[in-house]
């Protein structure tokens, strides 16, 4: 792991990073991230299944990438905390040596890195404290770990909501995948407000209103603007709970209030 400044941790104000960890039913937040996590589930009781559902297609993707697409290489921007299955996990699993660099701008999750940085010795894993907003710091650092002259698979799950800027936010995607050779993909995660709008934006409100980071909601087609240029994979960009669910008796899942896709660069 790089070198890092010993983090200042603010716990008089929630973050993205421990509420989620919270709604999957994690252990690594505070009181303040708890007690803002209740409101917001309280407005949009969806929010749990959103961010699990969320946590395991993101394993689902990266294990295509990893199984079927050969992807050896992968930048988690928005990595959030450790939990079960992180991305260089389920990439490792499949392929011993995958490296993988995560990137967070939570100083709780640089003070867990050392956990995140426990992978296969085959392969290689490491942490970048930054903000979204600075792909260039970003990718950078990333080049430490990473050859940027093979393929990449960049993961941006539930990140891209908290750049409220449209133009911004398509103008990072854009820096990051301009870096990025033929043959990388692009796997992306974020919230909608199709299924319960009113709750979603309720939720929002509650937890900016309590000092966590502004989020914006986008629609499913505006989510798809993202991919513009790459060869979407199939089924497209649909509710996250449905992009190629494992097979239950119980049939396909309800939607939830996020879309994703996976797409390839040609």
């Amino acid at each position: 792991m790089s070198a890092q400044r010993p983090p200042e941790i603010d716990t008089s104000r929630p973050h993205p990073a421990r509420m989620w960890n919270y709604w999957i039913g994690g252990k690594d937040y505070y009181e303040i991230d708890r007690q803002v996590g209740e409101q917001v589930a309280a407005a949009f009781p969806s929010v749990g299944d959103v961010a699990r559902h969320s946590r395991v297609t993101l394993g689902r993707m990266v294990r295509h990438l990893a199984e079927r697409e050969g992807v050896r290489q992968f930048l988690d921007i928005g990595t959030g905390l450790p939990t079960h299955d992180n991305t260089h996990e389920v990439a490792q699993r499949a392929a011993p040596e995958s490296r993988v660099v995560y990137v967070d701008n939570d100083p709780l999750v640089l003070v867990h890195a050392r956990a995140l940085l426990t992978g296969r010795p085959e392969g290689r894993t490491d942490y970048i404290e930054c903000d979204v907003r600075d792909p260039g710091r970003i990718l950078a650092e990333a080049a430490r770990t990473l050859d940027f002259d093979r393929p990449i698979g960049l993961i941006l799950f539930g990140i891209m909501g908290n750049v409220v800027d449209d133009g911004e936010a398509h103008a990072i995607v854009r820096r990051l995948l301009d870096a990025l050779v033929p043959g990388s993909f692009m796997a992306f995660n974020d919230g909608t407000g199709v299924v319960d709008q009113k709750g979603r934006e309720e939720a929002i409100r509650i937890a900016v209103e309590q000092g966590s980071t502004p989020y914006v909601v986008r629609t499913p087609e505006q989510i798809a603007e993202f991919f513009a240029g790459l060869e979407l994979l199939e089924p497209g960009v649909v509710s996250t709970s449905r992009w190629r669910p494992e097979a239950v008796p119980f049939g396909m899942p309800d939607t939830v209030d996020a879309a994703c896709g996976l797409a390839r660069k040609p």
